[in-house]
């Protein structure tokens, strides 16, 4: 599988060329080698492309997916840079979760309020700011 042109490399991913070259711009990929202007890749090349899908589905952005392929010593085990990332990931999703659970109790909670205006309702959270409770809620 040496020397696929990049449309290759991008269906065999079911990506975009143009995805091909943005992981590269991005220093995912390496560059690849050229033949007669074209990049040619290898089955390795593909196997960066699907490691680089899985951070990304992970939710790793493409600068700390950068940092798990390049940012660390080739003697650093695959499973210790994951580890290494996922903690610091896990921690912002668990606060991600946090406020979407909250967001989710506040929307849920259909806005109890018993105000007859718009007016009186501000009036009352201008009135109990202090309380850090909402007074219709």
């Amino acid at each position: 599988m040496s020397g696929m042109p990049i449309g290759a490399l991008a269906r065999m991913a079911g990506l975009a060329a143009s995805a091909i070259r943005y992981y590269e711009s991005e220093g995912l990929l390496p560059k690849p080698v050229r033949r007669g202007g074209q990049r040619r890749y290898s089955s390795q090349d593909l196997g960066r492309v699907r490691i680089i899908q899985l951070a990304l589905s992970a939710g790793f952005t493409v600068a700390e997916t950068r940092t798990f392929l390049t940012g660390f010593s080739p003697s650093v085990a695959p499973a210790a840079r994951w580890r290494a990332l996922a903690e610091r990931k896990l921690a912002e999703l668990n606060g991600q979760i946090e406020r979407c659970l909250r967001m989710k109790e506040l929307l849920e909670s259909n806005f109890r309020c018993k105000c007859p205006s718009l007016a009186n309702c501000e009036r009352g959270f201008v009135r109990d700011c202090e309380s850090q409770e909402p007074p219709c809620a």
